[in-house]
């Protein structure tokens, strides 16, 4: 009798939940120095807009149960659980315009956004 091997198969790499730009990480490192010392940022996903989701950033004391805790360039940023599958291989970037500043993602996942911006679907 021949005996035939088994091979398991090759598991691939998940991409990081998340990533942080250069200009994210510096924005921050500013914002957990001054204003939000002792915090951490919660990204989250809510159903809002006319395309049913949106992202949602909120300071917060600690980390609770339902958080994945998510480091990048030396900064810890955490997120909602539930938010995971709908952020998986984000990149969170930080723009700064003449009339405007603020985070924005970069989600491979993003199927489409509304006309305004406000909000996305995958």
């Amino acid at each position: 009798m021949s005996q035939t091997s088994v091979v398991p198969p090759v598991k691939r790499a998940l991409p990081p939940l998340m990533r942080l730009s250069d200009a994210a990480a510096e924005r921050l490192r500013h914002l957990y120095k001054t204003a939000h010392a002792g915090q951490l940022l919660r990204i989250s996903v809510t159903t809002k807009g006319c395309s049913g989701k949106a992202y949602d950033m909120q300071f917060v004391e600690a980390p609770t149960e339902g958080d994945e805790v998510v480091s990048d360039k030396g900064l810890t940023l955490l997120v909602d659980r539930k938010a995971t599958l709908f952020l998986i291989g984000t990149q969170m970037d930080y723009h700064q315009t003449e009339l405007e500043e603020g985070f924005v993602f970069i989600n491979p996942n993003e199927k489409g956004r509304c006309g305004c911006g406000e909000s996305f679907h995958v």
